[in-house]
């Protein structure tokens, strides 16, 4: 290929690239004007005039390359070759959007728009009568299935996930977890605006325990017992500020509860089926959620956030 056909090639595709950019947002909101007025059915006859003449703005494009392009010799053959073009292109065109509704990252308003004439230059380069200018157009093809296809959707999710985490991660200081109970496992961790909480249950199904955590905002400068207590209900606070409230069930067993102050948070945890050792151990053995426990919550599904 000569240097007045490579300059005349590079003109041609950038003019089929120029014409769609411009042409394809403007059909697009063609599109959605119609479908707002009053549905596809209706405006089906306005689609089809506006694809017509977007057929038409690529045949225009095409005369220069009338010497480059077999198809764009004659004006049957340029309308033949400018309605291929359109075809092919705006199938790549439904593939990005595809895409990008799949929060694929295509860059700014602008970088977009400019991506919508890519594809059309790209089929249009496949009826250039040169190996290396299909060769580029199928490099240029296969960059954009692969990003399109994997590495967008991959580098979305880990945006997804970094999002999660940061929102879980909205209050440090209350995001304590506890050492687990022998014979017991984290059954559910939740997030919400003011606490953070932890299930523990057995790890067997045939057995039932059943541990509660909450670490929340301190309730007051030091962990007090009611004014007035309950029927069946005995609170002590001890020397170093521990809570303790015991709840005793008519029909036997009781729920004890363990109150103290942990750093800036106050943390609680209840219990019918564990001991008072077993739940003074959980406390004291309270440490900041890391990121591989969370990461492990997240994988398994046991954390939530509420608002």
């Amino acid at each position: 290929m000569t240097g007045d056909r490579r300059a005349l090639t590079a003109l041609h595709l950038l003019l089929v690239w120029a014409t769609m950019a411009a042409a394809v947002p403007a059909l697009g909101f063609g599109v959605l004007a119609t479908a707002w007025s009053g549905g596809m059915g209706s405006g089906a006859p306005f689609l089809a005039l506006d694809a017509l003449l977007t057929v038409g703005l690529l045949a225009l494009a095409g005369m220069p390359a009338r010497t480059v392009v077999p198809l764009c010799g004659s004006v049957p053959r340029r309308l033949g070759w400018a309605t291929l073009v359109f075809v092919l292109g705006t199938l790549g065109v439904l593939a990005g959007l595809a895409a990008y509704g799949e929060d694929v990252d295509l860059g700014s308003a602008g970088t977009r728009i400019a991506l919508t004439g890519a594809p059309y230059a790209v089929a249009a380069a496949f009826f250039v009568p040169s190996r290396w200018v299909r060769l580029g157009a199928v490099a240029v093809l296969a960059a954009g299935v692969v990003y399109g296809g994997f590495v967008g959707p991959a580098q979305s999710k880990q945006r997804q996930h970094e999002a999660e985490v940061a929102r879980y991660r909205e209050r440090p200081e209350l995001l304590y977890l506890g050492t687990v109970p022998p014979g017991m496992q984290v059954s559910r961790a939740e997030v919400g605006p003011g606490y953070f909480g932890v299930e523990y249950r057995s790890a067997r199904q045939d057995e039932f325990a059943y541990v509660a955590l909450t670490v929340r905002p301190p309730l007051s400068p030091t962990p007090r017992c009611p004014e007035f207590a309950q029927r069946g209900v005995t609170c002590t606070v001890d020397a170093h500020g521990e809570m303790r409230t015991v709840r005793d069930f008519p029909g036997g067993g009781r729920d004890v509860t363990l109150t103290r102050r942990h750093r800036n948070a106050e943390a609680e945890v209840t219990s019918q089926t564990l001991d008072e050792p077993g739940l003074r151990h959980l406390l004291n053995t309270l440490h900041p959620l890391s990121d591989t426990e969370l990461e492990e919550l997240m994988r398994e599904k046991k954390i939530d956030h509420r608002l």
